[in-house]
């Protein structure tokens, strides 16, 4: 730790000749008063997808980012090249390591604001020596709240203004060219040998339910912002008109894979399921059906359109 002693040390210097900031309070996530710059300009964030992911397309560029590393050592921002075109090659934007993220990185970067999540809770009082940090969580703000802090937290508000009319265009599309209430859907996911299904499943789960489209009874019951697993056994009960069966191909993965796992799970499963025998069952990489980014509802909003308007297809019989 004598090191990063150091850098801080050297960061107080600098910052003891630099004007002052108009300063505010904020009340983070885990219930701490932190008074935060009023107009930050040198934000590190600490996690990639639920907070570096929702500044790119914000228009805030972070000088900071929490990362991961591929099998070779070299870092990346998790979707973010799909999603935004930025990433640590091709940007400003600093690898500032994973969890915990690197301390020493943090502070080299120098920032103004720390924007963090309750995983970087065991460095939390090293951050608070570099810069004021608050701790956002994903989850209590229900989906795409984050993005509303975010965007009060840097001035981008009407950004997320045109994020949201553009969202709402394409739902409005959706529903102009199907109708959604007499087809029902689903998103499935073969995991650990079980079928995991979301009440919402992310970013595709929101278009879906956002257009009106109807769910299985059982999914349904689910809770809202809750998943449940189940054996083989209950597939014909996650059956719908329309399936759709998402892989990890950031990671490698393919359609081939995706169907491997639910063989696996249910030998000769297409035949139990009404969407895969009619040609309706679709399959798409998760990582874009499931990352909380603007972009990515837009290629949802597309897919489901592309396979579902316009087309003749054969309906479950209840």
């Amino acid at each position: 730790m004598k090191r990063f002693a150091i850098v801080v040390g050297l960061l107080a210097l600098v910052s003891s000749g630099a004007p002052a900031q108009d300063m505010r309070s904020f009340t983070d996530d885990i219930g701490r008063v932190v008074d935060i710059p009023a107009d930050p300009q040198r934000i590190v964030s600490l996690h990639d997808q639920s907070i570096t992911i929702p500044l790119l397309e914000l228009g805030v560029v972070p000088v900071g980012s929490h990362g991961r590393t591929t099998e070779d050592g070299t870092p990346y921002i998790r979707s973010a090249r799909m999603l935004t075109g930025a990433d640590f090659d091709n940007s400003d934007i600093a690898f500032m390591g994973n969890f915990p993220a690197d301390i020493e990185a943090v502070a080299a970067a120098e920032p103004d604001l720390i924007i963090t999540v309750d995983a970087q809770s065991e460095i939390l009082d090293q951050l608070e020596t570099i810069a004021p940090t608050i701790v956002l969580d994903n989850a209590a703000r229900a989906e795409y709240g984050l993005y509303s802090t975010l965007a009060d937290l840097t001035g981008t508000q009407r950004q997320l203004e045109m994020l949201e009319a553009r969202y709402r265009h394409q739902i409005a599309e959706i529903t102009a060219l199907v109708d959604t209430a007499d087809v029902t859907v689903n998103v499935i996911q073969g995991s650990g040998g079980e079928l995991a299904v979301w009440h919402s499943y992310f970013n595709l789960g929101r278009v879906l339910r956002d257009a009106g489209f109807a769910f299985p009874r059982i999914v349904d019951a689910i809770p809202e912002d809750e998943s449940a697993r189940w054996s083989g056994e209950v597939l014909p009960q996650l059956d719908a008109d329309f399936v759709f069966v998402t892989y990890p191909a950031e990671i490698g993965y393919t359609p081939a894979d995706a169907i491997a796992q639910l063989e696996d799970i249910v030998p000769g499963f297409c035949d139990f399921l009404h969407a895969c025998r009619t040609n309706q069952m679709v399959v798409i990489p998760r990582d874009q059906a499931s990352s909380w980014s603007y972009y990515a509802l837009g290629q949802m909003a597309y897919a489901i359109i592309s396979q579902i308007s316009g087309r003749d297809f054969e309906p479950m019989v209840p």
